[in-house]
């Protein structure tokens, strides 16, 4: 990388040669022009073909003189054309910048020749042309006082039909700027090609203008609607500020476009441009690489950059322009000081430091050269000036674009670490939840099976009303993550629709009851029994729509509602509503009720109470299945919500039930011995109470270790196994208990529910998993299976081995 990097020095350096030296431009001196001597200038043998001729030489001097006759008496001095006044002796001493002078000269044409024009520059700070006392050009109104001057620069191309001998008078007066009199040479040649190449400039000039506008706005846009990286936003000010620069001086190409702009507007605007540019070069390089910038340096040049630019706005250019001599020293040193510390970026490794440094050598390049242009000294070739802009924009680019993207590549990393964590602490608020919820639904269960009293009854419904309904926020919360995370899974299992709408109906039944609201289900006659869906998300995406139904009903009915849309052999399209006479929607809120964590306002948080997760759950979960969740409300009358999903019809309709728990012995498992490994005492509590009340017999290990000890497959029947233990957890402890040759059942009974988690239970070869808060129902009926299935194998083996 570090050769790479000096290889790039060099070929700047080599540029910044083939500039200088190498590609003299139009306006330098070609080797062989003639110059004007005692004011006259012979061109009578000179060819004019591609290089123009700059009117160079010994021009007769009239300083305080317009001279508008023709006499020869008035006293004159010979002086080098072109020459500022502050290099220019008159009569022995020097003359001031402020003042008004007359330059004369007379040009001898060949006889033969096309059509030629001159190329006039600006001047300081006004001046007029003429050619045989006929005007051709001028830039602004050159007086004899500053009343009288009007300041103008631009950059003329004036053709001109003379004869052999041409008598050049030019008038220029300045008392408005720092320096007077002219710095850069007229040149005559060819008019074809003197305003090609003119033309040729102008539009480099408004490409590469166009470019950093373009550019400057990219990036305001990026710091904008990204994360407000301020290195981003400092580079597009500096584009903003230097693209004036680009058409705002040098040749004042802005000015063909705009030839009324006010001299003393443009001035301003010239400087201030510049001064700001420079500032904001530096905030950018302090804002791209803080940790290698020494800030009290740039802060100092920074500041530097604004007092100037505050002192141009608020004095006369006759003031400000002395600025910039001092500025061009001190621009100079910062320039090397930015080099060092893009190089100090490159060692370290920051991002984007190798272009940074090459980008900054560029930069460099091109500000030496118009420096040396502003002194005068050397003029660089356009095409090669605009290449190296060019170069410069295109490495900034890079930076910045690399910067971008780390940031994004940062973000997506950080996000993908905050899903995790999120991902991990919704697992262990799971298990932190339900494992209390466990203890209170369990006992719950158990109080009611002890014949309590009405009154006591009541009191355990709402004690049991209100664990599940807790349970069922924790669940919603969950579901909506694994959502996020892209985990949800669905069944297709056959499904006896109407016996499942029935069961909803009879769950929420009691809560309908309590608030005096019907709840009812109508389902279409075409129904068939049997359908392929999963039976688990159609009755918590159901079972939401009723809850919510419910709880914004204060009076009237709730109803389920199923039609068919359409059926073939294969498949059957179903509208499944829950409508309700509730308080209804308002338009506006209509859309927004389905984010998550929304309801219709503050009040009914209050008033009603909820997460506002369940139609957020439902939707993404119908979404998920290719179906989607719509809503008809209209305030004050109620509303429906509802959704139309396709579900294939099975060929065989079948319908597996759930195996019968509730059997006629009083005692389902009598004697069957239970390893029950959970260090939760509570827990154990509720779960050896369960099984007492079936007739089984419970050992208990408080963890996985403990229970590796204590399991003996021949008394041991089966294991209800807690994931999360201290010492050695579940899943280490099924691990080991089946690398040791272990074939009994293993039920996980855990409060995780993530699927990842799930797969890692099956291949660890756990049989079964049982959820906290535990249903007794399920749990009884898991080991009935598990248990019986082991039977079953036990026999066959027998028998095999007794054949």
């Amino acid at each position: 990388m570090t050769r790479n990097c000096v290889s790039g020095l060099r070929l700047m350096i080599f540029v910044a040669m083939m500039v200088m030296f190498s590609f003299p431009s139009s306006a330098s001196q070609p080797i062989y022009a003639p110059k004007a001597v005692k004011g006259i200038l012979d061109l009578r043998t000179t060819k004019f073909n591609n290089t123009p001729i700059n009117l160079n030489g010994e021009w007769t001097f009239y300083w305080k003189q317009l001279k508008k006759t023709s006499r020869s008496d008035i006293y004159h001095e010979y002086e080098n054309f072109p020459e500022l006044w502050s290099n220019v002796l008159w009569k022995g001493k020097p003359i001031s910048s402020q003042g008004f002078a007359t330059y004369e000269v007379k040009i001898l044409l060949p006889k033969e020749r096309d059509q030629l024009a001159f190329k006039i520059p600006d001047m300081y700070s006004a001046y007029a042309l003429y050619i045989n006392g006929k005007l051709i050009a001028r830039n602004g109104t050159p007086g004899t006082s500053k009343e009288t001057t009007t300041p103008y620069w631009s950059t003329q191309v004036k053709p001109f039909l003379a004869k052999d001998t041409l008598n050049l008078k030019l008038f220029i007066s300045n008392f408005h700027h720092s320096k007077g009199g002219i710095s850069k040479p007229i040149q005559l040649g060819l008019f074809n090609e003197l305003q090609d190449n003119t033309n040729l400039d102008h539009a480099f000039d408004f490409l590469l203008t166009g470019c950093m506008l373009m550019g400057g706005l990219y990036f305001l846009g990026l710091y904008l609607l990204g994360r407000h990286d301020k290195s981003t936003l400092y580079f597009s000010l500096f584009c903003f500020f230097y693209s004036y620069r680009i058409v705002g001086a040098g040749d004042y190409t802005l000015h063909t476009i705009f030839p009324y702009m006010g001299w003393q507007l443009a001035i301003h605007l010239e400087y201030i441009s510049l001064f700001m540019a420079v500032a904001m070069f530096a905030l950018y390089t302090l804002y791209l690489y803080p940790k290698d910038t020494p800030t009290k340096i740039l802060f100092g040049m920074i500041g530097v950059c604004f007092a100037f630019a505050l002192i141009t706005t608020l004095s006369p250019p006759i003031l400000f322009t002395q600025l910039m001599n001092p500025f061009i020293a001190l621009l100079i040193p910062y320039i090397f000081f930015a080099i060092y510390i893009y190089w100090t970026a490159y060692r370290n490794n920051r991002i984007g430091a190798k272009y940074a440094l090459l980008s900054t050598i560029a930069i460099f390049i091109i500000i030496i050269t118009l420096i040396l242009a502003y002194y005068d000294i050397a003029y660089p070739q356009e095409l090669l000036l605009f290449a190296g802009y060019l170069v410069f924009f295109f490495c900034q680019s890079l930076i910045l674009s690399f910067r971008f993207a780390f940031t994004l590549k940062k973000a997506k990393e950080d996000a993908e670490v905050g899903l995790k964590v999120k991902s991990e602490f919704l697992s262990t608020m799971s298990h932190e939840i339900r494992t209390p919820l466990n203890a209170v639904i369990g006992m719950t269960h158990l109080m009611m099976k002890e014949d309590p009293r009405p009154d006591q009854k009541s009191h355990l419904d709402v004690m049991l009303f209100s664990a599940k309904n807790l349970l069922t926020i924790v669940n919603d919360i969950l579901d909506f993550s694994t959502i996020e995370e892209g985990k949800m899974q669905f069944l297709s299992i056959p499904i006896d629709i109407q016996d499942l709408v029935h069961k909803i109906v009879s769950v929420h039944n009691v809560s309908a009851k309590e608030l005096n609201i019907d709840l009812f289900a109508e389902l279409d006659k075409a129904l068939p029994k049997t359908i392929i869906g999963d039976p688990t998300r159609i009755t918590q995406v159901v079972g939401n729509l009723v809850q919510n139904a419910i709880k914004f009903t204060k009076s009237g009915w709730v109803k389920i509602k199923i039609d068919v849309v359409s059926k073939t052999e294969k498949e059957i399209t179903l509208k499944i509503a829950v409508e309700d006479t509730g308080i209804g929607i308002p338009p506006d809120k209509q859309k927004i009720i389905f984010e998550r964590f929304t309801q219709i306002d503050s009040s009914t948080s209050r008033v009603f109470g909820g997460t506002g997760l369940g139609l957020s759950v439902s939707k993404h979960m119908l979404a998920l299945q290719g179906s989607e969740l719509l809503l008809e409300s209209e305030e004050g009358k109620g509303s429906t919500f509802y959704f139309i999903q396709t579900f294939p019809i099975p060929d065989e309709p079948e319908i597996v039930k759930p195996k019968q728990t509730n059997e006629p012995e009083e005692k389902p498992l009598q004697d069957l011995c239970v390893l029950i490994v959970e260090d939760n005492r509570m827990n154990v509590l509720v779960i050896k109470s369960f099984l007492k009340r079936w007739g089984a017999i419970s050992d208990i290990a408080v963890n996985g270790l403990e229970a590796l000890e204590k399991l003996d497959a021949t008394r041991h029947q089966i294991v209800l196994m807690d994931l999360h233990m201290p010492v050695l957890d579940g899943y280490e402890a099924t691990k080991q208990l089946r690398e040791r040759g272990e074939t009994l059942p293993i039920v996980a009974v855990t409060a995780s529910l993530a699927q990842d988690s799930k797969s890692k239970m099956f291949e660890i070869g756990m049989s079964d998993i049982i959820s906290k808060p535990i249903d007794p129902e399920k749990l009884l009926g898991v080991i009935i299976e598990q248990t019986k299935i082991k039977k079953t194998d036990e026999k066959d083996s027998h028998s095999s081995g007794n054949y």
